[in-house]
């Protein structure tokens, strides 16, 4: 297998790898505290399932920005020759929603968690705290955008 098409993997496998950690840590911190409020009250399941769920999407684009990566190169047919040149622009494609997954899971799970212990105390406020955790969302969702328009305009 040739370098760059070595290097075009490894970009992929770390899109996919660091966002799909910020979703666990995310999910994970949101999860706990949902788990101490449905405890105490199982009924509050339906208005906490998005504040949980919510930072999972992270990991969502990391796999779609890896997906673009292997079609780009042709692992699901016949591998592309590409230079190593070329497979170092698809790794450094590759790191916007990487690291941006990464981070902006973990926050937005720190945000989702705080929503959460608010949902318990108030539940009728449970949707204002759902916005505060689409507001880091939406670097998840920039980091996802700059990747596939790096993507794009790689000429392989």
């Amino acid at each position: 297998m040739e370098s760059g098409l070595i290097i075009a993997i490894a970009g992929a496998g770390l899109a996919a790898f660091l966002a799909g950690i910020g979703s666990a840590v995310g999910i994970g911190l949101a999860g706990r505290s949902a788990a101490g409020v449905l405890a105490e009250d199982p009924d509050k399941f339906g208005r906490l399932f998005l504040l949980v769920a919510l930072p999972g999407t992270q990991g969502f684009y990391g796999f779609i920005a890896a997906l673009f990566v292997i079609l780009k190169v042709g692992l699901l047919g016949t591998p592309i020759a590409i230079s190593v040149a070329q497979g170092w622009q698809i790794f450094f494609a590759s790191l916007p929603v990487a690291f941006a997954g990464l981070l902006s899971g973990i926050h937005q799970g720190k945000v989702c968690a705080a929503g959460v212990e608010m949902g318990a105390k108030r539940p009728e406020a449970t949707m204002k705290a759902v916005i505060y955790g689409a507001m880091v969302e939406t670097y998840a969702v920039l980091g996802l955008l700059i990747t596939l328009f790096l993507l794009i305009g790689i000429k392989v």
